[in-house]
């Protein structure tokens, strides 16, 4: 049975997550961020194959929601995630049995960046995996509209604003805001919506937010995930992220998935989705010194 906790309360703002358990007693926590570009998305968006072979593996669930942009800005949606770090690493054991010294924060796309972000807070967790996620923010990719997007129906940028809500919200379904998102791949102005004009033109504060930028020796041992083929974040920011951690003397590990695409796992019933959840289960048991039953 999945049970919902709030984790941080801005405002009218409640920010939840949903624990799935593991039968196992003081099991790590996975800990899933999911994408959606920073602008949509729900902690119900783990695929449920993907929650049962995590679980069956000796690991509780937590997957979370945060607040989304344009609502709310980058630095809110870091202190989303700071705060969360803070609550599973002091307080959230005694709510839910788990170890607290064994949490691992898992992420695809934007999700995976806030999973690589998490890495540079002062509260860290013990491990990271990102799915197709990135270690900059201010990359041309995101900088200049996508000839992938572009490619697309073009999306009006009244259309686009008429689905900015009038508060800050924490959830919201793929369906109702992925407009969005296309327009600011087709325009070249992701950044200028999830940060703010300000914060998006001044490049040396953006490296606060930059995982590649921040990460030092301390930073936690990371699998990275990306498909080589993939159209909406390239696959060369996982390279970057995995050279800048080699030079660290960080262990890491990239798990490239050849001709993957952006989401590959979202079909389970692919090999290679198959193939990137075992190698989760592989890295993390390894990390946590747990052994095969």
């Amino acid at each position: 049975m999945a049970e919902t906790f709030v984790y941080r309360q801005v405002g009218e703002c409640s920010i939840e997550g949903v624990l799935h358990r593991s039968p196992v007693k003081q099991a790590p926590l996975l800990v899933f961020i999911h994408g959606g570009g920073l602008v949509w998305g729900t902690k119900d968006d783990l695929h449920k194959e993907q929650i049962k072979r995590y679980t069956e593996a000796g690991f509780h669930v937590f997957s979370v929601d945060y607040r989304l942009a344009p609502e709310t800005k980058l630095t809110g949606i870091r202190e989303d995630i700071e705060s969360l770090i803070a609550w599973l690493k002091t307080e959230a054991s005694s709510m839910f049995d788990f170890d607290p010294n064994r949490v691992a924060v898992v992420g695809s796309s934007a999700g995976g960046y806030l999973a690589l972000l998490s890495g540079t807070f002062e509260v860290k967790p013990d491990a990271i995996v990102s799915f197709y996620g990135y270690g900059q923010v201010t990359g041309d990719w995101y900088k200049e509209p996508s000839p992938h997007f572009t490619a697309m129906p073009t999306v009006p940028e009244v259309l686009a604003n008429q689905l900015v809500q009038p508060s800050p919200i924490s959830s919201a379904p793929i369906q109702t805001r992925y407009a969005i998102y296309l327009y600011c791949r087709q325009t070249g102005s992701w950044l200028d919506w999830v940060a703010g004009k300000d914060l998006a033109k001044d490049e040396e504060a953006l490296k606060k937010f930059a995982p590649f930028e921040l990460a030092d020796a301390a930073y936690p041992a990371t699998l990275l995930i990306h498909g080589d083929a993939d159209k909406d974040v390239p696959y060369s920011e996982s390279v970057g992220m995995k050279a800048k951690l080699d030079a660290l003397g960080v262990c890491n590990e990239l798990l490239t998935i050849r001709q993957g695409q952006h989401n590959f796992d979202a079909n389970m019933e692919d090999p290679d989705a198959i193939y990137a959840v075992e190698q989760t289960i592989r890295f993390l048991k390894e990390r946590f010194k747990i052994e095969e039953s």
